[in-house]
């Protein structure tokens, strides 16, 4: 039950990657993919966490954004909390030398 939300959030992804990802095409500037990204970062750190860390990806994917190799964190961010949501999240850089 606790892990309802998490993976109705994946389920999201899910839909989206095999339903609306096809007709717009590869044009991601991040490896992995946002959605891959998404999905692992739900995974790891429940929807709440992952969903900030997915909103602030999203932010930095645009035309005048970062770019490279941009894997989820491992571990929980310092500082982060429930209560604190956007210290789950980069909101600027990619974690790649």
């Amino acid at each position: 039950m606790r892990r309802l939300p998490r993976n109705a959030g994946r389920a999201l992804i899910w839909t989206y990657r095999h339903t609306l990802s096809p007709l717009v095409g590869y044009n991601c500037r991040h490896l992995p993919t946002c959605s891959v990204y998404a999905d692992e970062a739900i995974e790891r750190f429940g929807l709440w966490g992952g969903g900030w860390m997915t909103l602030a990806r999203l932010l930095r994917c645009q035309p005048w954004g970062t770019s490279g190799i941009d894997n989820v964190p491992l571990t929980r961010p310092p500082g982060a909390r429930w209560y604190l949501p956007w210290r789950f999240a980069r909101w600027r850089g990619v974690n790649a030398p």
